[in-house]
C-alpha cells in the first residue's frame, strides 16, 4: 500500500473526484479530502508512481495540484478526536493548545471536530485529562452531551 499526498486542492474538490482521477492509474483503496489537501492510498507502488508522474501540477477544478508520495508521520503517534470546536478555532490555535502538553505531529480540523496526533501517549493522556469537557474559545471540548 502506498500513500500519496495531494496538496493545493480547490476547496470544493470531493473525495469522489480525486478517486476517479487516480483510478485511471490503478486500484485506489482509500481516498480522503481535508480542506484543501487530500490523501490517496493505492495498492501498487508502480501505479502510484505513474499517477504522481502524470497528475503532479495538473489542474483539478481550476487549481494546480501538488502530488507526491506522503512523507507520513511516525507510526507511534497517538490520535485524539477533539469535538465541539467553535467556528473561530484554527488548526494553528488548536495545535498550540495541545503543544502545552507535548509534541504535536499533526492537527487537522474537519468541520466542528479535529484529529490531533501527539508524539507520546503519556502527553496525549495528560491533554485528555486536563482538557476533556473544558471550555476553549467559548465551546466545550470533549465528549459533549
Amino acid at each position: 500500500m502506498v500513500k500519496i499526498f495531494i496538496g493545493n486542492l480547490a476547496c470544493d474538490t470531493t473525495a469522489e473526484e480525486l478517486r476517479e482521477l487516480f483510478e485511471k492509474y490503478g486500484k485506489v483503496t482509500e481516498c480522503d479530502v481535508v480542506k484543501n489537501y487530500g490523501f490517496v492510498h493505492m495498492s501498487d507502488v508502480s501505479e502510484a508512481e505513474e499517477a504522481i508522474k502524470n497528475l503532479n501540477q495538473q489542474q483539478l477544478n481550476g487549481w494546480r495540484m501538488n502530488v507526491e508520495m506522503s512523507k507520513g508521520r511516525p507510526k507511534s503517534t497517538t490520535k485524539l478526536h477533539v469535538s465541539n470546536l467553535g467556528e473561530g478555532v484554527t488548526s494553528e490555535v488548536l495545535r498550540a493548545k495541545f503543544e502545552e502538553f507535548g509534541a504535536v505531529v499533526e492537527c487537522d480540523i474537519v468541520k466542528d471536530y479535529a484529529f490531533v496526533h501527539m508524539e507520546r501517549m503519556e502527553d496525549a493522556m495528560d491533554a485528555i485529562n486536563k482538557l476533556d469537557n473544558t471550555a476553549f474559545k467559548g465551546e466545550l471540548l470533549g465528549r459533549g452531551s
